[in-house]
This record gives structure tokens, C-alpha cells and sequence, in this order.
């Protein structure tokens, strides 16, 4: 039975994706110290035969490190995550962003096993390109704005991580993730969906930074994993980066109002200024599409849920749950 460590599994997609190996037949480890991630996550799971979860941050290289040589192949998703989290903890951020990362390569270095590595739509930065491709320039603002640190240590890790397979062949493939939605994400630390919709079943308003014209493309979390363990089963993604997500593009304000018409057409969606909501300086990004060209033409990956149906199975979802307050 081949065993899958997955760092952060306790967390939003981390625990869909455990879920999906559990189904196929793998043995999993999980690795969380649940500051992100919820012991909830994986209730559905948690008695599974096959599943060992193991509480300690991805930081503590020893621990890692032996998890890694139990392991056949390793997914890490374990990572300081949401722009209000990062803004507050900008050191937190660089230091479990890249750490465990140098730790992992210096434990395959002896005993490679194929590895995926979690990474961001965020790295692109303020590229104007519309849809972003992933030989596409990263373009990041200035270091005195806080804003950029994620982008820029995720940007890292996938530097020594193909730097590594450069150098020793480890098979390693790298995902950037556009804007996964579904259930058991939260907006606690920034995440739109999920905000909006505890904002809607909390009588509202919605709000809406700046104008809400941004544009994103939101994909469900079963989709990407789904991606994600196809390119982990094809020898071609290897020393590659794919973007992962949907490619449908729609404005903040768009989905702030099918929010509103799905849970009540009555409610109100209030606009509020950056500054009001991050401090002076934030900036975002007006427009961020992906062009999913090369992971169709590698697993011909195709999201197959609507942003509708996505919506709807977040609301649902949180209306299923008791003693949780919007």
C-alpha cells in the first residue's frame, strides 16, 4: 500500500485532498498543527483505517523529516495563507513558507520520491497579461509593502524546488492555485466566498473592497485535487509548473450579487475603500486569469462545476452546520 504524506491535510483543500487518496486505496499521514486548519475537516475520515494524522508544524525538521522517509510520495500544501494573516505575520509567512520547503529538498536529495508542491496564483503579482501563463513574468511590488511576502516566498519555493529537480531529477511538479472555493473554507482570513456568504446568512451586507470590478476565476476544490493527483500520476509534469483553477473570469461585485440573489435578493452589498480594511498602501491585483493551456494539453484537465453550483454547495454547506456563527 503506497503512503501519501500530505503537510497541512488538515486544512481547506489539504483535507478534500485526503479524502481522495483515502478513497483510492492509500495509506495517508497527515502533518498540521491545525493554526489554519481544523480538526474538523477531516471528521469524516478520522476513524479511517488508513489514516494517521500527526499534530506538529511543518517547521520542525525532524519530525518532517521522518515522515518523509515513511512516505512514497509527499503533497505540500502547508503554508501561512489569506493576504489579513499575511499582512499581520509577515515573518511567520517567509519562515513556513520556506523552511519546510529547504527541509523537504535536503531530505529528498538522498532518497527522491515524487513531491507536489502547493504554490499560488499570487506569484504572478501585478502582471497586466490577461490570461497568465506560467512561463509568464513574476512582476511583485516593493519590499515595504507586506502585501507582496506571500507571493514572493512562494515564488521562492519554486525556484529550489525546480532548482532541485534540475540538479538530482526529483520528480517534482508544481501547482499554482486561482481561487479555490468550496466547503469547509472560511473567510476568517480574507478568502472572498466564504466571507460573502457568512456576511449573507448573517442578514448582511456584503462587503465589497473598492469598486468590485476585480476580476477573478473561482474553481471548486474537488476539481484541483483531482488535477493535482493526475499530474502526480503523469511522468510528463515532472520539473514543470501548471496553473490550476477555472478559467471562467467574474467580478468581486458580480459575485458578491450571486451571493445575494441565491441566499436573499433583499440583502445589500456595501463598498469599502482598501485602506478601511487593510491600512494605507494595499494594493490588489484589478484582473488575475489563468491560461489553463498547458495542464489541458498534459492531463486535459477540465473543471467540470459552475461558479453557481460552487455558491450554492458553500451555502449549503454552512447552513448544515450547527453551533457556528456566520
Amino acid at each position: 500500500m503506497l503512503t501519501s504524506l500530505v503537510t497541512g491535510g488538515a486544512g481547506f483543500i489539504g483535507s478534500h485532498l485526503v479524502e481522495s487518496l483515502l478513497a483510492d486505496g492509500r495509506r495517508v499521514v497527515v502533518l498540521d498543527d491545525l493554526s489554519t486548519g481544523c480538526a474538523a475537516n477531516l471528521d469524516a475520515v478520522r476513524n479511517h483505517p488508513n489514516l494517521h494524522i500527526v499534530l506538529d508544524s511543518v517547521t520542525n525538521e525532524d519530525r518532517l523529516g521522518r515522515l518523509v522517509d515513511e512516505a512514497d510520495e509527499v503533497y505540500h500544501l502547508a503554508a501561512v495563507v489569506g493576504v489579513r494573516l499575511v499582512l499581520e505575520e509577515p515573518a511567520r509567512t517567509v519562515a513556513t513558507n520556506c523552511g519546510p520547503v529547504e527541509s523537504l529538498l535536503r531530505r529528498l536529495a538522498a532518497r527522491p520520491k515524487p513531491l507536489f508542491l502547493a504554490s499560488t496564483s499570487e506569484v504572478y503579482g501585478k502582471n497586466p497579461k490577461t490570461p497568465l501563463a506560467e512561463d509568464d513574468d513574476l512582476v511583485l511590488g516593493p519590499t515595504h509593502r507586506v502585501r507582496w511576502v506571500y507571493a514572493c516566498s512562494k515564488a521562492t519555493d519554486e525556484y529550489l524546488a525546480l532548482a532541485a529537480h534540475q540538479r538530482t531529477g526529483l520528480p517534482v511538479v508544481v501547482g499554482r492555485f486561482f481561487n479555490v472555493v468550496g466547503p469547509r473554507q472560511v473567510g476568517r482570513y480574507g478568502m472572498v466566498l466564504p466571507r460573502f456568504v457568512d456576511q449573507a446568512l448573517g442578514g448582511g451586507p456584503l462587503v465589497v473592497h473598492d469598486d468590485g470590478r476585480q476580476v477573478r476565476c473561482f474553481a471548486h476544490v474537488a476539481d484541483v485535487t483531482g488535477g493535482v493527483r493526475r499530474l502526480m500520476a503523469c511522468p510528463g509534469a515532472a520539473g514543470r509548473v501548471f496553473n490550476l483553477g477555472s478559467d471562467v473570469p467574474v467580478s468581486i461585485r458580480e459575485l458578491a450579487e450571486t451571493v445575494v440573489r441565491l441566499v436573499d435578493p433583499a440583502l445589500e452589498i456595501e463598498h469599502v475603500p482598501y485602506e478601511r480594511a487593510f491600512g494605507t498602501g494595499f494594493e490588489d491585483i484589478r484582473c488575475r486569469v489563468p491560461d489553463l493551456t498547458r495542464v489541458r494539453q498534459t492531463i486535459d484537465y477540465r473543471p467540470t462545476r459552475t461558479l453557481e453550483d460552487v455558491v450554492r454547495e458553500v451555502i449549503a454547506w454552512r447552513r448544515s452546520l450547527v453551533h457556528v456563527s456566520p
